[in-house]
């Protein structure tokens, strides 16, 4: 069994798996379109983490494909079941590495959909880059998810696109330079 992590998955990896492929699937777009209530916020005050969207055929988005033994597989899908509770479900989609001597394969993904209690859709991106701002949940702060993503695109996938993303975080960045908070987070996401 392959899992794929185009968010969290990608940074924080806290299952046993055998191998790693860094490539792509196809037919999808990376957003911050997904509440997170139990993770990175709150009922109050929920954050904004990734899911996947429908896009145009051609379109890519990069992340990490993780092999699981045979013999962790249900631990694995018990843990993460659990993990991607809050309106992720599992899919199965095509698989292409960026190394072309791998052919490509199908494996799982999680995704949330559009009609999930936590589906929060489409905001402007300064809109999100203020929920984003103000949302600390169980897992840590908000601000944390967004540039630690960033981050590890940038080394995983060096000059891969993905403008939601990386618009995000600048004014994500550029609110807490105005704002004047979170001097550490600052700090952190400038690092990147």
């Amino acid at each position: 069994m392959w899992v794929f992590g185009y968010g969290s998955l990608m940074w924080k990896v806290d299952f046993p798996y055998v191998e790693k492929v860094i490539g792509y699937i196809k037919g999808y777009e990376r957003r911050f379109y997904q509440h997170s209530t139990d993770h990175r916020g709150t009922p109050e005050y929920p954050g904004r983490v990734v899911t996947l969207i429908p896009a145009q055929e051609d379109s890519k988005v990069y992340g990490i494909a993780y092999r699981i033994n045979d013999c962790d597989v249900e631990t694995v899908i018990a843990h993460l079941d659990y993990r991607e509770k809050g309106g992720y479900e599992r899919k199965s989609v095509r698989f292409y590495p960026n190394d072309e001597s791998i052919k490509p394969f199908d494996m799982t993904i999680y995704l949330a959909s559009h009609d999930n209690p936590n589906y929060a859709g489409h905001a402007d991106l300064d809109d999100i880059a203020r929920q984003v701002v103000k949302s600390i949940g169980p897992s840590g702060p908000n601000i944390d998810y967004v540039c630690n993503l960033a981050k590890i695109m940038r080394e995983v996938v060096p000059g891969a696109k993905d403008d939601h993303l990386f618009d995000l975080e600048a004014e994500v960045i550029k609110l807490l330079k105005q704002n004047n908070i979170f001097k550490e987070k600052l700090d952190n996401c400038e690092k990147n």
